[in-house]
């Protein structure tokens, strides 16, 4: 029984046409499901993917209009990290952000940037055996394009104060970190000095970061949680998914979620993300939302038409 790596993680954004903007049109994500953040069904929850809205590459954003900047602290995931082919795909994303007014630096097989709002990514050439999760984008040739998440980095002032949760959700110690790796796919959790500021919830901060579990396991793997010192939730139907959530030791809002049943539960994956879809139990709300959500281009939608 292990965690098959990242499933998604969740980040904030002040405005959601830039952040598509540059998720979508610069970093060439599909945008795979437009709908509503269901613990407030009055903002926007973006997510983006590869092409089929697989988790392992599900980079998710709540808008939240007039968000002051966040800043990353203990306790906070402060990196996203993304795999990529080879060190021509390092060379195509420094030119490629360069000519969309994004600076990075370049270290070996690395590439760190942030996006828009300072949310820092970097991009790492690995060889792993995971299937490499891509979107199709017509800038961006898919042998450099990105492959999906490889780990999430976070401040920490107490690294060891985690071991007893991590070791009980079956994270293996490596090098640098801890890997949670099943079956299909493996991603990494590293810890960071904390730096002294404090951190701030706001835009261009993650919020949380979900790990994998088949559906089968998902109340085992609340039961490992337990055992392992944290407090989750109870099991809660997000229609897409299912999931529990809870705070590890250093303060990173962990979730695990359930590997299906999908985006394509209620679009076919043709036209996902094109329309604002709400799930059943929100549904009789679409006349008193919609019309108060910020209207958003999808570029890629709209280089189709």
């Amino acid at each position: 029984m292990k965690l098959e790596g990242i499933h998604h993680i969740t980040a904030i954004t002040e405005n959601a046409q830039r952040n598509v903007d540059f998720y979508a049109g610069v970093m060439g994500l599909r945008l795979v499901k437009k709908t509503v953040n269901q613990d407030n069904p009055t903002v926007y929850h973006l997510f983006f993917a590869d092409e089929a809205g697989d988790a392992g590459s599900d980079l998710t954003f709540f808008e939240y209009p007039g968000a002051a900047p966040g800043r990353p602290g203990a306790g906070m995931v402060h990196r996203i990290v993304w795999r990529v082919a080879s060190e021509a795909a390092l060379d195509f994303w420094a030119e490629r952000l360069r000519a969309n007014d994004t600076e990075s630096e370049r270290d070996g097989d690395s590439l760190v940037f942030s996006d828009p709002e300072g949310l820092e990514h970097e991009l790492l050439v690995v060889e792993v055996p995971d299937q490499p999760l891509i979107a199709d984008h017509p800038e961006v040739p898919g042998e450099v394009a990105l492959q999906g998440f490889h780990a999430v980095r976070a401040y920490s002032p107490s690294p060891a104060a985690s071991e007893r949760l991590l070791e009980a959700l079956e994270f293996e110690r490596t090098d640098g970190g801890w890997e949670a790796r099943g079956e299909q796919r493996g991603g990494f959790y590293i810890y960071d000095e904390a730096p002294p500021e404090r951190g701030i919830q706001g835009a261009g901060s993650v919020h949380h970061v979900a790990w994998a579990s088949t559906p089968e396991e998902l109340l085992d793997w609340r039961e490992k949680a337990v055992s392992g010192g944290a407090q989750p939730t109870p099991e809660i139907d997000r229609f897409y998914f299912r999931s529990i959530y809870f705070r590890e030791p250093s303060g990173v809002l962990f979730e695990i979620a359930t590997l299906g049943p999908g985006f394509t539960v209620d679009e076919p994956v043709e036209s996902l993300g094109e329309k604002l879809s709400l799930p059943p139990d929100f549904e009789h709300l679409r006349e008193e939302v919609e019309p108060n959500l910020r209207p958003v281009v999808n570029p890629r939608v709209k280089a189709q038409g």
